[in-house]
């Protein structure tokens, strides 16, 4: 007869599933991921506790802080570079939403290149040249910042999974 599960075997199960649900939320930003991962993994070694656990999840939390503020810098410096304003990003971002709702979850990404794409074009006084080629640097710094950010938010998941395994081990 098979025992019932421990609350930290749940509490574990539960944590590994937001840490999953976490790091889709990196790449479609629909979830703040980086952040769901550092508040999963704090409250799992809240609750599991003991030696194993808090060390996993604050080195996890660092990684994902590392990837989250990594991520924010590059893209932030590239967009700078590139002197690109906040008007353009923001329509960028809106028309991805809009994108992720009429064309689910490759909208996001489409709308947001396209409305990027078109603000540029507008700003840049109808230079397609010009407008193309600030989008695709632009686009090419979000895409290096995600992949950061999601490099970091599995090393992050990596140090929970470790810290599980050890904690677990008869």
């Amino acid at each position: 007869m098979l025992d019932a599960p421990s609350a930290e075997a749940i509490t574990t199960a539960v944590a590994g599933l937001l840490l999953v649900l976490g790091a889709l939320g990196v790449v479609l930003p629909i979830l703040p991921g980086s952040l769901l991962i550092i508040i999963t993994l704090i409250v799992w070694a809240v609750l599991l506790g003991g030696p194993v656990a808090w060390p996993a999840a604050i080195l996890g939390v660092v990684l994902a802080v590392i990837g989250w503020g990594s991520s924010t810098v590059l893209t932030g410096r590239s967009l700078h570079r590139q002197q690109i304003p906040r008007g353009p990003i923001m329509i960028a971002i809106l028309t991805a939403l809009i994108g992720l709702i009429v064309f689910p979850p490759l909208g996001l990404f489409i709308g947001f290149a396209a409305g990027l794409f078109g603000a540029e074009f507008v700003r840049r006084e109808r230079d397609w040249r010009a407008a193309g080629t600030a989008s695709l640097h632009a686009l090419r710094a979000v895409g290096l910042g995600i992949l950061l950010e999601f490099l970091l938010a599995g090393l992050a998941i990596s140090s929970f999974l470790i810290g599980s395994l050890i904690h677990f081990w008869p």
